[in-house]
């Protein structure tokens, strides 16, 4: 998108050049199960512009007084964890690059969380890149004038807390063994807290406690990577470890309700040139005659599971489930990013930072090259110059 850096970037990268990069980014940690892409992203200032005022439209919504209010019916009841706390403590909004009627190119919202995401991974990517290709220094994968040492601090300030680094873990169901494990491990090593399996962590009355050689260590903080639609159909495996919608001794980086707050259970309520319309399924008095104009996604899934790209009337009277399902016009990602073989359609995660009693901070991104019909990594694996990785944005 920055011809100049794409010219110059093209003529560096081969496969050899790709492998050792490869190799590199996974030397000291497990094999990185998803595709990783051959190049980043080159973003020009205009484009990183409308990607800022796109995700400050969005906080003002989540910032408003009445947000909780209007997104109490998100929360499932049986999925309600006590004790949430004024903000999340992560943002991420994921943008499809398309083009406007001028023929600019301009973002669209395709997704929200209130969720974490790669945020150690990110970082280490984009060094990754600038170590073993000659990116020009007018761009960086930081925004907002970060630079690595503050990025990782503010990290500690969020994640950390007021603790020491082996009062807090990162807990997922599995962890070690995650599709984003690299993610936990980088984490781990610019941190220093703990990475637990869900089954590792034991209650003793409201409190929370992990072993380490043969000590009983109390766990104050969680940074939660669990996702409850993951263990939905495994209610038991609570019980031997902990339920976390209990009473608990427990502090939350983020607490699990803001899963489900923002998500694309927000995209309807938000009016922006930004953002695609967005309609709750239930809320539609008749169905358009455009269909082929629109997609219907479930409101509690992830990595696009359950998305249907080719909507038809049968599918939308067929959902038993109006309510937690959305009916949204179809975004036309435009493939801007050229690879030796054509273009290449992108995705860019803004990734924000949001600490106790602070405000939210933008500061890294994630972008997703595809060429399949959706942009997940898992819809591009017979590509090449598709999958994860990162953004350098004109400064």
């Amino acid at each position: 998108m920055i011809p100049s850096q794409r010219e110059k970037y093209n003529k560096q990268i081969n496969d050899e050049k790709y492998q050792a990069f490869i190799k590199d980014l996974e030397t000291g940690y497990p094999q990185i199960p998803f595709r990783v892409a051959e190049t980043p992203v080159f973003i020009p200032k205009a484009l990183k512009e409308k990607l800022i005022a796109a995700g400050e439209e969005i906080i003002k919504l989540i910032k408003h007084p009445n947000f909780k209010d209007i997104t109490s019916p998100s929360i499932p009841p049986e999925w309600n964890v006590p004790h949430e706390n004024d903000h999340p403590h992560f943002l991420t909004f994921d943008f499809g690059i398309c083009k406007d009627e001028a023929g600019e190119l301009t973002p669209m919202l395709i997704e929200m969380q209130g969720f974490p995401s790669l945020y150690g991974f990110q970082h280490h990517l984009g060094k990754t890149f600038a170590r073993h290709f000659n990116i020009d220094p007018s761009v960086n994968y930081f925004l907002n004038g970060f630079n690595e040492e503050q990025y990782i601090q503010l990290l500690k300030e969020v994640i950390i807390g007021q603790h020491q680094p082996h009062e807090v873990a990162l807990m997922d169901i599995d962890a070690p063994n995650q599709k984003t494990a690299i993610d936990f491990f980088v984490t781990q090593k610019l941190l220093g807290i703990k990475i637990l399996a869900l089954a590792d962590i034991k209650k003793v009355g409201k409190q929370l406690f992990y072993e380490e050689n043969g000590e009983q260590i109390h766990l104050k903080r969680i940074y939660n990577r669990l996702i409850f639609d993951e263990v939905a159909n495994n209610p038991e495996i609570f019980k031997t470890s902990f339920d976390p919608r209990e009473e608990l001794d427990i502090e939350w980086v983020t607490h699990p309700n803001w899963f489900y707050r923002i998500s694309k259970y927000t995209m309807p309520f938000l009016d922006s040139e930004f953002v695609p319309e967005t309609r709750f399924l239930n809320q539609i008095d008749s169905i358009p005659t455009d269909l082929e104009n629109y997609v219907l996604k479930p409101l509690f899934s992830f990595a696009g599971m359950g998305v249907i790209i080719d909507v038809t009337e049968h599918d939308i009277n067929a959902i038993p489930d109006p309510e937690n399902w959305i009916l949204q016009r179809k975004v036309n990602y435009e493939p801007v990013v050229q690879s030796p073989t054509g273009g290449v359609k992108v995705e860019i995660r803004m990734m924000y930072l949001w600490p106790d009693g602070g405000v939210p901070q933008l500061c890294i991104n994630l972008a997703r090259l595809s060429r399949g019909k959706m942009i997940g990594v898992r819809y591009n694996a017979d590509f090449d110059w598709v999958g994860g990785t990162v953004g350098f944005m004109e400064e």
